[in-house]
């Protein structure tokens, strides 16, 4: 890989291991599962969601800014949202991931959130990349609607090169002539990803397929090709949620599905994180 000093494995067994938070980490033996809705709406929901799936999912993800293709359509809730993930977050002592647009939100987020995440459209945001080199918080970069692997470790490479050690990528989906499903999800990256690069590797199935019957099988064939970790959209109630309602689990079906992955973690010697269940006071 050109110039990808800092990525790039240096032998084989060479496997950057990224702290999210103090309890939980990803690139090692244990598979990590990050769940929540594709939007904050309320406290209600999120309350609902850490609820739930305390005990299953190991970090919660949720949208405060988000980049819409219409200027019309729900925006996020901006800084009331990140109040609300920072309020769930210590209730349920649960890692919290939420999207960083802009340059100007960083320093906000950084205070109410575990890791930055960098959506599809911005991994190319050269200026944003080389900010969140010196942002002092774990990056979750997503990779381009349309970047080659090159593209995606160079920008990974921008984040690395400016100070920030702690980069995970995450392949979710690529756009293609066909459109019966959302993206095509590129499970070849992964395993290359994994081959090129030391730093972890996660899936989003959600946004690769658009369709929920579609997520479960793809989150396995995920793990079994080596990814180290998922982030899936999940809503207390799907239909009525303001953003990518088609793609989000239910609750129910988010703790079905990784009930349903332990075996194939085990078929290729890994294992789901167990993480205690949380009792909120």
């Amino acid at each position: 890989m050109i110039d990808a000093k800092l990525a790039t494995k240096s032998h084989l067994k060479d496997q950057k291991i990224v702290n999210i938070s103090e309890t939980l980490a990803c690139g090692g033996e244990s598979i990590v599962i990050i769940g929540g809705p594709c939007a904050v709406e309320n406290l209600q929901q999120i309350e609902s969601v850490a609820k739930k799936l305390s005990g299953t999912i190991h970090g919660l993800r949720g949208g405060v800014y988000k980049p819409r293709t219409s200027p019309y359509a729900f925006q996020g809730m901006g800084e009331e949202g990140l109040q609300i993930l920072s309020k769930v977050r210590s209730l349920y002592n649960i890692p919290v991931v939420s999207e960083v647009m802009s340059i100007s939100q960083i320093e906000i987020m950084a205070a109410h959130v575990d890791m930055l995440q960098v959506g599809s459209r911005n991994m190319q945001n050269f200026d944003l990349l080389k900010a969140l080199g010196q942002a002092g918080k774990p990056i979750l970069l997503k990779r381009g609607l349309a970047a080659t692997i090159e593209e995606f470790v160079m920008a990974a490479e921008y984040i690395l090169s400016h100070g920030n050690p702690d980069v995970i990528l995450c392949e979710r989906g690529i756009r293609s002539f066909d459109s019966y499903t959302r993206n095509i999800l590129d499970l070849g990256a992964v395993v290359a990803l994994k081959q090129i690069t030391n730093l972890p590797v996660i899936v989003d199935p959600s946004h690769a397929v658009g369709k929920r019957e579609f997520v479960a099988p793809l989150a396995k064939a995920a793990i079994a090709c080596g990814a180290d970790g998922l982030i899936i959209e999940c809503h207390p109630e799907p239909e009525k949620s303001v953003s990518d309602a088609r793609q989000a689990l239910s609750l129910e079906d988010m703790q079905d599905l990784v009930e349903s992955l332990k075996p194939v973690a085990t078929a290729v010697e890994r294992n789901i994180l167990q993480q205690k269940r949380a009792v909120c006071c």
